[in-house]
Parts: C-alpha cells; structure tokens; sequence
C-alpha cells in the first residue's frame, strides 16, 4: 500500500469523492429532487482589503469529509444512528456556485436564485461558504416565503450600515437582515472580544429588536437561554460563523477571540432547534483553508453541516 493511502477513508473502503460525504451529485438544480441540497459559495461581496479569503472553503471542508464518504451506513453516535436515518432521506451536493471578485453584485445574484430554486424544488439549503455577507442573498431569497426566525452563531454582531462605502460586506450581514420584511426575530448567539462594530452599531442593532446571548452568557448559562428565545414551530435560519467557535478547535478564521463556543454547545443550539422549531436553512460561512491546522477545523466544520444533515434527514422522516 502506498503512504498516500494509508488513511481512514482507505480503512473504511471508501473511494475518491468529489462531493461532501459522497453523497450524489445534482449537475442542475432546475431538476433537483431531493430533500437537503448542499451549494459551494466561495464569496459574496468581498472587501478590497482582503478579497475571497475563503474562497476555497467548500472545497476543504468537502476534502476532509472524503475520508468518511462510505460510513453513511455506519452507526453515528453523535445521532444515534446512520447519518441519513432509518429512512434514508435523500441529500445532494449541487457542487460550487462561480465566483469573480470583481463581481459582487454577480456573485450575490447567483446566491440568491441557487437557493430560491432549490427552495422551489422542495429542499433545505445548506450553503458553504464563504465570507460572511454570503448568507445575506441567502436570506434574500426566503422573502416572500412567510415569517423566519434567524439564529446566528458568530463572534461578532455584523451591524455595520456600510463599510468604506460598502453595505453588502461581511459586517453588514444582519443589518440586511434586519431590514428584510420576511424576517420576525434576530437571535445572536456568541458575541465576545472586539470586532468592526461601534457603540452606535451596537445600539440599532438592540433598538431593530435583535436578542443577544454573548459567548460568556452561553458558558455561565447554558443553551437553554437561547433556545427560549427561538419561537415554537418557526421556521429557522441557522447562519453559522466559523469564528462564533473557540479557536482551539476553530483556529481556521481571519477573526479568532478565545472563549468561543465548543464543538457540543454548537450542536446543542443547533439540535434545540430542530426538536422546537423548523431549520429552513443552514449556512456555514467564514472558515479560511490557509489558516487550518493539519484539517482539524476542516473537519470540525464538516462534522456540524453532517450533523445538520442528519438532523433534517431525521425531520423529513418524520
């Protein structure tokens, strides 16, 4: 055997896979049939300053779950038993949306109708990004769709109107959101240190009506807290910010602050979810290749979208 292929995957019997945890591929979403539809989104708006930092993120996290692509049948004892159920439900990866720098408004627009078409098709989105204004074309495209709860992990409040002229930027995502008529309530979950926002950010941010759990309120409190906070039967968008986690299991952001959120507390407001409400989407954004750690956050972000998988597999078979 040769070095290259000593490795879990190789034990396991797995084979090459392109696509995350090798599940099927979907060339065109216009037929897309499936219950969970995963879409690449490399960047949306990016500032000068650093450009699409994170553009090879879907590529990576799908590289580190390659290794388990043929364990879909194997018992998870993170959910009590195969990834996809008793049932089975059907998951897709429809692959990466194409991005140009140069091209923001391009770059959002192709967001926004990927998922708006996978939605028409009867699916739940699971986007991987991606800096963090990619989940503003995402929320976009559930206007018109009914009444949404946003819950945001994330280190950060992302409030800012614009940025050096900029209102479609990483730090002005649930600014946007806020001023969507489809969205009812903003809960924000993980906020510590010092990030882009000022007092006055912070202060609109209260007055929109957005519910704030910082990153210490979570570890002295609990999940419950939050989950309180979520309405019964809504419907959620989950938007995960790779830097809402500590960076000793998360190093891989351009924004790291210690006391962040563990690996289980993520999936604890996540699965709280599910059981009270409805996930109506899923999003993983901010996590940056060049700055992982032997794969380990890669494989910390792709163990949460396969748990989120399973959590919605487990939904639809109800």
């Amino acid at each position: 055997m040769r070095k290259e292929d000593r490795s879990i995957g190789a034990m396991f019997g797995g084979q090459r896979t392109d696509t995350f945890l090798g599940l099927p591929t979907c060339s065109d979403i216009g037929k897309l049939d499936a219950e969970v539809a995963i879409i690449g989104a490399g960047c949306a708006t990016p500032y000068p300053s650093v450009g699409a930092y994170c553009a090879e993120a879907p590529a990576a996290i799908r590289a580190a779950m390659a290794n388990y692509a043929a364990t879909l049948s194997h018992y998870d004892f993170d959910l009590g038993g195969p990834l996809l159920g008793e049932a089975r439900a059907s998951g897709v990866d429809c692959g990466d949306l194409p991005l140009y720098e140069a091209d923001a408004e391009g770059n959002r627009d192709r967001i926004r109708r990927a998922v708006s078409t996978i939605l028409d098709r009867g699916a739940v989105p699971i986007v991987i990004g991606g800096d963090d204004s990619v989940p503003i074309p995402l929320f976009q495209a559930f206007d018109g769709r009914g009444r949404f709860t946003i819950l945001q992990l994330d280190a950060h409040i992302d409030f800012r109107d614009e940025v050096n002229g900029e209102r479609w930027g990483l730090s002005s995502t649930m600014r946007r959101a806020s001023e969507l008529a489809s969205i009812g309530r903003i809960i924000q979950v993980g906020q510590r240190a010092v990030g882009s926002a000022r007092p006055a950010d912070y202060d609109a941010a209260v007055q929109s009506g957005a519910k704030f759990v910082s990153a210490r309120r979570l570890h002295d409190e609990g999940a419950r807290q939050v989950l309180d906070l979520v309405p019964e039967g809504a419907d959620v968008l989950v938007t995960l910010d790779c830097d809402a986690l500590d960076p000793s299991i998360m190093p891989a952001v351009i924004g790291p602050a210690p006391g962040g959120l563990t690996y289980w507390q993520a999936i604890e407001l996540i699965e709280g979810v599910s059981k009270k409400a409805r996930i109506a989407s899923f999003d993983l954004v901010e996590f940056m290749p060049a700055r992982d750690i032997g794969g380990l956050a890669a494989l910390t972000a792709g163990r949460i979208i396969a748990h989120v998988i399973g959590l919605l597999a487990r939904a639809a078979g109800k």
